[in-house]
């Protein structure tokens, strides 16, 4: 017997109810599956013992009592850093009175080269105030890890090398807490905008 459209209307109603009702079935004893679940609130940030510029031991606990703008990076880049880090400092001069609150750090993601001797005058030619943060690879390797950083060697011509990686700018509290980031085209004027309406 062939049906209008009509008359299919309650059967493609039922359909729909068993296969909905299979679906949130199925979501509860697989998360993601039909809707969102989330559990605990996600983490940035964590313990780490570095060395900046000047061969001092640099900690987490470094970063409480200031306002700090992290960025991960290596002297060698050829552009996206020296930008970046320009972009920094051009905020930094923006805040006028209130750059006092706000410490640049720098941490390198590539210790082989970047030596505190290195990091010390690269990181001067930004702003005096600016930290560089090198170490070890087994003292970097958490921390990339706690502030989910991509950090990966790539050859170049010459047997040389570069280094891809992320591009954030975090910003972490005076209570050492992650609390968020910005890109690069997000611009000085913006950045320090939004710094003004938290310092």
């Amino acid at each position: 017997m062939i049906r209008t459209p009509e008359a299919l209307i309650p059967y493609i109603l039922a359909i729909a109810a068993v296969l909905g009702g299979m679906a949130w079935h199925l979501g509860d004893r697989v998360g993601g599956l039909g809707r969102t679940v989330t559990q605990g609130e996600a983490t940035i940030g964590g313990p780490f013992v570095l060395t900046d510029q000047n061969g001092q031991t640099y900690t987490d606990k470094n970063l409480h009592g200031h306002w700090t703008l992290l960025y991960f990076g290596y002297t060698h880049c050829p552009d996206v850093c020296p930008i970046t880090l320009t972009l920094i400092a051009d905020t930094i001069d923006k805040l006028g009175a209130k750059a006092a609150r706000v410490t640049p750090v720098f941490v390198t993601v590539d210790p082989a080269r970047d030596t505190p001797g290195v990091m010390k005058q690269y990181v001067a030619s930004f702003g005096k105030n600016f930290v560089g943060l090198t170490g070890s690879e087994k003292q970097l390797a958490p921390m990339l890890t706690e502030y989910r950083v991509y950090a990966k060697k790539r050859p170049v011509a010459g047997g040389d090398y570069g280094m891809d990686h992320s591009g954030a700018i975090y910003l972490i509290d005076p209570h050492g807490k992650f609390a968020g980031s910005y890109e690069e085209v997000d611009g000085p004027e913006k950045i320090a905008a939004d710094l003004k309406g938290r310092l």
